[in-house]
């Protein structure tokens, strides 16, 4: 009855989108300009991967072209142990909970979190997705020393600007294990979840399924 930081940030804007997004994802409506955002910040994303040099990516497909999580979590644990110092799209489990961390660099004898936003500042809203990273990748048995958000600078040519946001996740420990366990039940529960319409449905971000609850 896990849930994945997707899931995590959707339900704590409205559990009825989280719902949805489990079992009724055809009625999702994504504009063609946010589309066009999503497809800017990972192709942002793909090149942040060799901002400290030399990584591998976990990454890897099932046969459905559906991420394979159970590879990319053996392959993470191997690249861990094997003294890999870069791990893009690590991937950690706990409890059914599965998170990826876009950039994981080895600190010492503990590890530094890297999540890759294509925005030219950081928004609150990256500290708590940052926070879930955190909370997994710490409860799956993870030494995690920093945690940093890089996001799009003015300058081009070097683009990447780094930001040490540590305490500000820590501080959110406990909005994440407060709300987690109570987001499974909801994301698989058989009864249709009912939320009234209001400021959640555009803040932070507009809900692909507006035209369902507004029509």
């Amino acid at each position: 009855m896990g849930i994945t930081k997707t899931d995590f940030m959707r339900g704590m804007q409205c559990p009825r989108m989280l719902w949805l997004d489990k079992h009724h994802p055809e009625l999702k409506i994504i504009p063609p300009d946010v589309q066009e955002a999503l497809d800017e910040g990972n192709a942002f994303g793909d090149k942040a991967m060799g901002i400290f040099g030399d990584y591998i990516e976990t990454t890897a497909f099932k046969e459905n072209g559906r991420l394979d999580h159970a590879a990319m979590l053996k392959k993470t644990q191997e690249y861990i142990a094997g003294g890999v110092n870069v791990i893009c799209e690590a991937a950690f489990t706990y409890y059914g909970n599965y998170c990826t961390v876009d950039i994981l660099r080895r600190n010492g004898d503990g590890w530094d979190i890297y999540e890759v936003k294509n925005c030219p500042e950081v928004e609150e809203q990256f500290i708590k997705d940052t926070a879930f990273q955190r909370y997994i990748a710490y409860k799956s048995g993870l030494k995690i020393k920093r945690c940093h958000i890089i996001y799009h600078g003015a300058d081009e040519n070097n683009p990447f600007v780094i930001k040490d946001v540590t305490a500000r996740v820590r501080g959110y420990y406990k909005y994440v294990d407060d709300n987690i366990w109570r987001l499974g039940k909801v994301k698989f529960q058989k009864e249709e979840v009912v939320e009234p319409i209001g400021e959640h449905c555009e803040c932070p971000y507009r809900c692909w399924y507006w035209d369902v609850c507004h029509k």
